[in-house]
């Protein structure tokens, strides 16, 4: 089984690559998320879990991508939330 926690770590990780955004939030709760937004807007933001197959999902349900690949899933994010790379 996939440990989801470690997983939200690395995403978690990968997130401080981009310079816009800002990581507000880590629940290791059931289940487990984090929560980041674009450091420039207070709407700008999303939670994201990890899925016992390894993939990345938004809170609406729009998978980023797999743990496979955390940094491209983080740079889906970013993308979403209009941030730009560091």
């Amino acid at each position: 089984m996939l440990d989801t926690l470690s997983c939200l770590e690395r995403f978690a990780t990968a997130i401080r690559s981009h310079a816009d955004l800002s990581l507000q939030h880590i629940s290791f709760g059931d289940p487990a998320y984090v929560r980041i937004r674009n450091r420039f807007s207070e709407t700008l933001n999303e939670t994201v879990t990890c899925s016992p197959d390894g993939g990345f999902i938004t809170s609406w349900g729009y998978r980023l991508g797999s743990a496979d690949n955390v940094e491209d899933a983080a740079a889906r994010l970013a993308y979403l939330l209009a941030a730009l790379p560091a």
